[in-house]
């Protein structure tokens, strides 16, 4: 009987660990929905960009990336982004894809422009550049280490 209540009081101290865990995890992370408005930009390449990556200017989050698809006229990729309402994107603003480090994911890095004329809301990003692959850059590596003249 003694032996019972020890394994059902370490049973009830290993889920109230397993619940605090949970709790701090979700609260570490940014798993919130960014209100405001709503814009789009046009890339020729995403890879390993996904729906919920940051939107970042300077390193700051200032939104999410919402919504992903093929447009099926000019074969680009549509990202749609939120950006917090406070923000506002001035027009030649570009929208660049990068990385989190050598191994982190991806995420919109937004470069302000000068423009006094602003994004509005439902407008597009004109100006953006497409995500280089791992992989490209490895292949050019290799190949110019390996591609020597013959004399």
């Amino acid at each position: 009987m003694r032996r019972s209540a020890i394994e059902t009081m370490l049973g009830a101290v290993v889920l109230l660990v397993a619940v605090v865990f949970l709790f701090l995890a979700y609260n570490s992370i940014d798993l919130k929905p960014t209100g405001g408005y709503q814009v789009s930009a046009k890339f020729y390449a995403i890879d390993g960009l996904t729906v919920g990556s940051d939107v970042r200017i300077g390193g700051v989050k200032i939104g999410a990336v919402v919504k992903q698809y093929v447009d099926p006229e000019e074969f680009q990729a549509v990202v749609r982004l939120s950006i917090q309402d406070g923000i506002r994107i001035p027009t030649d603003s570009v929208a660049t894809i990068s990385s989190d480090g050598l191994l982190g994911g991806k995420y919109i890095k937004i470069e302000p422009g000068q423009s006094d004329d602003l994004v509005s809301a439902e407008g597009e990003i004109q100006e953006t550049r497409d995500v280089i692959a791992l992989e490209e850059l490895l292949g050019k590596v290799i190949f110019l280490v390996t591609n020597e003249e013959v004399e």
